[in-house]
């Protein structure tokens, strides 16, 4: 028998809170990100709007069609309330999981709100494609209209979802209550929680790879792994992670750990730990992530693994800094790297995708004079925007899940690392933001000096494997490919499936997924590249690691200490700074 839930909550209020909760979440992600967001969309509202009066045949056409779909809906509704069988105007997309619950179908009112909502969104989504606006201002109201779409689904709110509703009544409103609770710990977090953060503890049971600091300086700490087999190649590789988020997202736990599958591989491995900068310290520039993380990392490795050469692996914009090192060394003809892998790394920056909603002259300008050279970016603020790209699946199924079903989150390694951003110095982002995602200027030979080098990503004729993901929104895998089509050295190109992160990180042990690999290199663009591409079922990691091995030198016994006498052990891996938390 269920036992009397007794509450000093006030129902009327919690529901209060809930919708104001809810408001504040659109208002979020459809309004906050700065007045130059918003002006340009305002801007290219207007030009929608200028292009809709030019049609006017075809703006009756769709209410029109609209209307007569909707009274198709409210007959069916009448119908399937008298006991008729009748057919679904519209049905959510199979991927689409917010509707799963029976009552969706088998209540009439609950499947009139559905369908309604599905129709609704439908049409506005027809308007935008109806009438021609500029391809800068359709991305920008694309985005813009999704987040509303999203956020007024009838699931996000507890009088219009069934399963809400019967869990409610099921547990005497101490769902309510629960997720009330979950709410404001939220808030206190500044975020939305998608795991149990209590579960995960930094060297603990993630990033727990066994290896030891063997360097540290103002910007980074080099971790050093212990070998786990007799014999090791000679020549090492090293890691560059992110700057925007923490390494372990190459460190996860045990099973789930790149690391650590490298290191079963004979290989002697290093791991870039950024520091995370706080506000009014030393400006950091873009040349002091290359300077001071990338080739400061390649000198400390070769001197203990007395080496001449390296292999350097990159994820994201921390593969952005090995290029740009790579070019350095190109241009002055030493190339301690011989080796380099790309991980859903964009060096071209010509097509951002949804990311170039944020990035135009006004709001790199704005994002200049708000953020000085020695300020910072919030890491929450940048999590937040990548949230935003998808907000279904990484705010509202939270939304539901945690405040209004009252479920706290289960544990999951992946999520935590998600949960645990990084500021970015100021010096650094509004460079990054503008020479790159502005102005492309990577690209462009000779227009970028760094460390006192000019910059051509043409010279680079280093043996490179790159992969980018199929369904990646953060690098979209075709941008990825043009930059693989700048290097003039050995290209191996694969395309993983799946996304930014979870693309990545498929573990070989668990083998999902698939890749895609083309024999014949690569072609003169990405679409004629996947025609012809052959699916490879299983983890890329298998693929990549034959690869490298290509580079690893002879074999040796395995060093039994770490670091040397120039760089003796610091402290136990993971270090001090992946710990430090915003």
């Amino acid at each position: 028998m269920s036992q009397q839930v007794n509450t000093p909550f006030d129902y009327t209020q919690i529901l209060e809170n809930f919708s104001e909760q809810n408001r504040q979440w659109i208002e979020y992600f459809t309004l906050n990100f700065g007045s130059a967001y918003q002006k340009e969309v305002s801007v290219a509202y207007q030009e929608l709007i200028s292009s809709i009066l030019k049609d006017p045949a075809k703006w009756v056409e769709l209410q029109t069609k609209f209307v007569q779909m909707q009274t198709s809906l409210l007959a069916n509704f009448w119908g399937k309330a008298m006991g008729t069988t009748v057919s679904p105007v519209i049905a959510p997309e199979k991927s689409d999981k917010r509707f799963n619950a029976p009552e969706w179908e088998e209540n009439p009112i609950f499947d009139f709100i559905k369908q309604s909502y599905l129709l609704t969104s439908q049409w506005m989504l027809e308007i935008l494609e109806s009438f021609p606006t500029s391809q800068k201002y359709k991305q920008q109201l694309n985005y813009a209209f999704r987040q509303y779409i999203d956020a007024i689904s009838p699931t996000n709110y507890f009088m219009t979802n069934p399963e809400v509703l019967n869990l409610a009544m099921q547990t005497k409103g101490k769902s309510l209550v629960d997720g009330f609770q979950n709410m404001l710990e939220d808030m206190k977090k500044g975020r939305i929680s998608m795991t149990d953060d209590s579960y995960f503890k930094i060297g603990e049971n993630i990033a727990v790879t066994p290896g030891s600091v063997v360097f540290e300086n103002d910007l980074i700490q080099l971790i050093q792994y212990k070998p786990t087999t007799e014999n090791v190649y000679d020549t090492p590789l090293i890691i560059v992670p992110p700057f925007i988020n923490k390494f372990y997202i190459l460190d996860l736990s045990p099973e789930n750990s790149f690391a650590k599958f490298i290191v079963e591989q004979g290989f002697t491995v290093f791991m870039v730990s950024w520091k995370n900068p706080k506000p009014n310290e030393t400006p950091i520039s873009w040349d002091d992530y290359v300077s001071e993380g990338v080739l400061k990392a390649t000198e400390v490795a070769k001197s203990i693994c007395k080496s001449s050469k390296v292999n350097a692996l990159g994820f994201c914009i921390g593969g952005t800094a090995l290029g740009c090192a790579l070019a350095i060394q190109a241009t002055k003809r030493a190339k301690p790297i011989q080796s380099a892998t790309f991980l859903a790394t964009m060096l071209d920056f010509s097509d951002t995708g949804e990311i170039s909603v944020f990035v135009d002259e006004q709001q790199v300008k704005q994002r200049e004079h708000k953020i000085p050279d020695n300020g910072v970016l919030s890491g929450n603020e940048l999590a937040s925007a990548f949230a935003s790209l998808r907000a279904n699946d990484l705010v509202w199924n939270y939304v539901v899940t945690n405040y209004l079903k009252g479920e706290n989150p289960p544990p999951f390694d992946l999520l935590y690392w998600n949960g645990d951003p990084t500021n970015l110095p100021g010096k650094m982002y509004n460079y990054y933001l503008r020479n790159m995602y502005l102005e492309n200027n990577l690209v462009k030979p000779d227009c970028l000096t760094m460390c006192d080098t000019k910059i051509n990503l043409r010279k680079i004729d280093t043996p490179t494997y790159m992969i980018a993901t199929k369904e990646d929104h953060i690098a979209p895998w075709r941008t990825v490919y043009k930059g693989a089509q700048l290097f003039s050295g050995p290209m191996e190109f694969v395309l993983g499936a799946s996304g930014h992160i979870a693309g990545i990180v498929n573990p070989a042990s668990k083998n999902k997924r698939n890749f895609w690999k083309n024999p014949n290199g690569i072609q003169q663009n990405s679409d004629s590249w996947l025609e012809t591409a052959e699916s490879v079922p299983g983890s890329w990691w298998k693929h990549w690691i034959e690869w490298l091995k290509n580079y690893g030198g002879k074999t040796i016994p395995a060093r039994k200490e770490l670091g040397n006498e120039n760089h003796p052990e610091i402290e136990p891996a993971p270090g001090k700074y992946v710990k430090e938390t915003i």
